[in-house]
């Protein structure tokens, strides 16, 4: 009966979905077809698809339980932001930091990182308490990987500069097997990390060599239990959710529409096209003598975008100490409008990564990155065998361009395009770094993959309190003051009232029927607890967002209005199961950036301490549910009522050393004022 009753759910919530919010539900199941026989096949417990912070935490809790696992990553690196990506500057709150509240995998990376280098911040950055070199996280990463390994007598199939090419998916509900594609370089031709990623990515999806990749063609399939039934669980860490929409699974993307869960939304309907900027970020040394500056050959058509943004952040030093990832030898203090930091000294060496420089943020349908589900039809990546990575190869190669001005801009340029002329000042004593030794590992010098903010984001299964699919909303976690005038005034009086209710707690029934005036309302001064918490995290919501016009270097361009709204700060936050399984398919789970939040949620859901704590409940729900034979839903099926193995779930993850509430967590406890 209660499968009957969760099958029945999820139908009419599909309905739902489809007449209410207008995402399109998927009905064609994908059948794995390569072109040619498989050079091999490799048996797997967990197949991890994206080798960032959340599929290596995963794969180190999968280890730890002594699982089979199986990790393909799109580049030749571990780490995702702190290495493929760049951006080697760890987010974090002082609290937690503070407290040293965060998984036991991300201590340890933290840890490895002191060790190393013998201080946890060998830049001597300000943004953060801890800038290193990518090259060197990729090789944390590996020690990491290869100590859970042997502590757990687990096994790791590490498979570098891999896709995933296609699915086999049984009766609609279970992955039976995965096709990847794994490249190196063809006889002859330059080694891998010569050209960007927009030059090499339409050739890594495809079966067939060419002159610069040679493939093999792995079948990846679960390990034969004696029953002879294949079990095992795929988890989807990629950075753009490649996994949810090659499985065709409900999800969203950019922005959600207004309502009393969203109330900071910056529109009326949804719009898909409108996510967060993507970067590809570049490493620049300070140099003692003035350096030969080549202007990019599209400078001029990106070069009026570029900005220190703000009056209070036009400064040179302060934005190459910003992020600075290396620094031999400390510099004279020096003070910015209350920025405190060393000035650059030769030999340092700083990582750019710049809201109004090399952040790429489309917003249109002419050239929005991540493809949605219509458009990914109507280029057939949603066909057997015609998965292309879900991207747009323009956007990437338009932010390469970007990237490469944006730095000859901050050493030669004398415009600013929100601040004015007399601003920017020429610094040439400086030189872009670049070669497979250097801190990007590309010969090009931008990093392997663009840092990706937001990319599908799934909806979860029908929950009770939310019939058409289980999300973490703006309101679950934002600290805003909805007393606020925009509030009244924009909300519909339906609306505001409801989202009066929702944050007044044991109110919330008085609010609705109109016995508490909504403004009279007490507020709850916390996060929503949930009760199926497997992890934390904590940021601010941060907002890059997308500009209103194509393309988004167009002279005059302006982020999208009303975009930053629902920016600022946030509680401390859980991580909800439910948010991390999809609808449809009963052996996925999802980590990373793409679990269930909304557009203004995600913004607080996507820095580095989150994504470790998701992929290692993401290990640990896997390794849990072939030990005990229950799927990832069963654990949740029946909430709010009582269910027995959740709670074995959580008494297992607390025991490991990975958090699943802050201190103090509590619904009696309204006073989170104390976390900043």
């Amino acid at each position: 009966m209660k499968r009957r009753h969760q099958v029945a759910c999820l139908q009419t919530s599909l309905i739902s979905l489809s007449l209410i919010s207008g995402y399109l539900i998927p009905n064609t199941p994908i059948v794995a077809a390569p072109p040619r026989t498989p050079d091999k096949t490799v048996n797997c417990d967990i197949l991890v698809v994206g080798g960032g912070l959340s599929g290596v935490a995963t794969a180190y809790e999968g280890l730890l339980a002594g699982r089979r696992v199986c990790l393909t990553e799109i580049t030749d690196w571990l780490g995702g932001q702190i290495s493929s990506q760049g951006t080697s500057a760890l987010d974090e709150r002082p609290t937690q930091r503070q407290r040293q509240f965060y998984s036991r995998g991300y201590l340890e990376l933290r840890n490895r990182i002191e060790r190393k280098y013998g201080q946890l911040n060998p830049g001597d950055c300000w943004v953060s308490d801890s800038c290193f070199l990518p090259r060197d996280a990729h090789t944390v990463m590996v020690e990491l990987l290869k100590d859970a390994e042997r502590r757990g007598r687990g096994k790791l199939e590490w498979f570098p500069n891999t896709v995933i090419k296609d699915l086999e998916i049984s009766q609609g509900k279970l992955i039976n097997s995965a096709i990847a594609i794994q490249h190196q370089p063809a006889k002859g031709a330059p080694p891998l990390n010569t050209f960007t990623l927009a030059q090499t990515i339409d050739d890594a999806y495809r079966y067939n060599n060419s002159s610069r990749l040679t493939k093999t063609i792995i079948r990846l399939v679960p390990q034969q239990t004696k029953e002879n039934s294949p079990k095992w669980y795929v988890v989807d860490a990629s950075e753009t959710g490649e996994i949810i929409a090659l499985a065709d699974v409900p999800y969203r993307l950019g922005i959600d529409a207004r309502s009393y869960l969203e109330p900071s939304s910056s529109s009326t309907k949804n719009d898909p096209y409108c996510t967060q900027g993507f970067t590809y970020t570049f490493a620049m040394e300070a140099t003692k003598e003035p350096q030969p500056q080549k202007m990019p050959p599209n400078y001029l058509q990106y070069s009026p975008y570029f900005s220190y943004e703000l009056p209070r952040l036009a400064d040179f030093g302060l934005v190459f100490t910003y992020r600075r990832i290396w620094s031999p030898t400390k510099g004279q203090p020096v003070t910015f409008n209350g920025v405190r930091f060393s000035a650059p000294t030769p030999g340092d060496i700083s990582m750019q990564n710049w809201t109004w420089g090399n952040d790429y943020r489309p917003g249109t349908a002419k050239d929005n990155l991540v493809y949605t589900r219509q458009q990914l039809q109507g280029t057939g990546q949603l066909k057997s065998g015609g998965w292309m990575g879900g991207l747009r190869t323009e956007s990437l190669r338009k932010a390469e361009e970007k990237a490469f001005s944006y730095y000859f801009w901050l050493v030669a340029g004398t415009t600013d395009s929100q601040l004015g002329e007399g601003v920017k000042r020429p610094q040439t004593n400086n030189r872009f770094l670049a070669g497979l030794d250097s801190p990007m590992g590309t010969v090009h010098g931008l990093s392997k993959y663009p840092y990706m903010r937001e990319g599908r984001r799934i909806i979860g299964r029908p929950s009770w309190g939310q019939p058409t699919g289980f999300t973490i909303w703006e309101v679950d976690i934002s600290r805003r003051n909805y007393n606020d005038e925009y509030y009244r005034k924009t909300l519909p009086a339906d609306m505001y009232r409801q989202l009066r209710a929702t944050l007044a707690g044991l109110e919330a029934t008085s609010v609705i029927s109109g016995q508490v005036s909504p403004d009279k309302a007490m507020r709850r001064t916390r996060s929503t607890i949930f009760p199926d918490s497997v992890g934390i995290g904590h940021y601010a919501i941060d907002f890059h967002p997308c500009m209103e016009k194509s393309p988004p270097e167009a002279p005059g361009n302006r982020e999208r209005p009303g975009e930053r709204r629902g920016a600022g700060q946030a509680y401390p936050f859980q991580i909800a199961l439910r948010a991390m399984i999809p609808q449809k398919i009963d052996n996925l789970i999802v980590g990373g950036k793409s679990i269930a939040t909304s557009h203004i949620a995600a913004a607080a859901y996507r820095v580095h301490s989150f994504e470790w704590s998701v992929g290692a409940a993401a290990g640990t729900v896997a390794a849990f549910s072939l030990q005990n034979g229950v799927a990832p839903y069963q654990l949740v099926d029946d909430l709010p009522k009582p269910e027995p193995q959740l709670q074995v779930l959580k008494r297992l993850l607390e025991k490991n050393g990975n958090p699943t509430a802050f201190p103090d967590t509590s619904i009696f406890n309204q006073n989170w004022e104390d976390w900043r």
